[in-house]
């Protein structure tokens, strides 16, 4: 009696299963697709040769935007040019999403290249993958002035040498220059309106 009931039963119940997992319910837990959301580090500026200002840090999501937790990300950074390298001293990163489908790229120091920094996201989730880009940029350090007086002097300069010419068109001659040493002073210089004079002192 007991066993012609469990044949009776046995059929129902793997019915039950079959149907169960065919049924909407159950496949809407299998997403059609994922996408990568990015959370933090987009438009980030940072210096040469420096820890970023803010890591980048993106969520995985299902077409329904709701978060995917054991989503593979690798984060990778270009091989040249403006760039950095991970905690690990590699380009590459990978990282798995936690139970709020994020992942984050922790600790990454900027090389000496100013410019777009690039990072190329990419996640992949039972044999779908997805793609993102994030853009950070490396700024150089600032100019420094080698002589921030150069200017006012070149200015000065200028001036002093209007100044001697308005005194030799105004003495209405031409104008020599001469100095007379004695006891080791330099003899003084008179200028008149007519003419100009150089003489040792009385």
């Amino acid at each position: 009696m007991k066993q012609n009931l469990w044949k009776s039963i046995l059929p129902l119940g793997l019915t039950f299963l079959i149907s169960f997992q065919s049924s909407p319910a159950y496949a809407q837990y299998l997403p059609a697709r994922i996408e990568i959301v990015v959370v933090e580090g987009q438009g980030v500026v940072s210096g040469v040769r420096q820890r970023l200002a803010h890591d980048p840090v993106v969520r995985v999501e299902d077409d329904d935007h709701r978060p995917i937790a054991g989503a593979t990300v690798s984060f990778a950074l270009p091989l040249s040019g403006a760039s950095g390298e991970f905690l690990n001293g590699s380009k590459t990163l990978t990282v798995v999403t936690d139970k709020s489908g994020q992942a984050a790229a922790h600790g990454v120091r900027t090389n000496d290249v100013p410019g777009t920094l690039q990072f190329y996201v990419t996640a992949t989730y039972r044999n779908m993958r997805a793609r993102a880009l994030i853009n950070q940029t490396i700024e150089g350090p600032p100019p420094v002035s080698k002589n921030p007086d150069f200017r006012s002097v070149k200015s000065g300069s200028g001036k002093w040498k209007w100044v001697l010419l308005g005194i030799a068109a105004g003495g209405g001659a031409g104008a020599g220059i001469y100095f007379g040493t004695r006891g080791g002073s330099p003899s003084p210089i008179s200028i008149s309106a007519g003419t100009v004079a150089f003489g040792s002192p009385r």
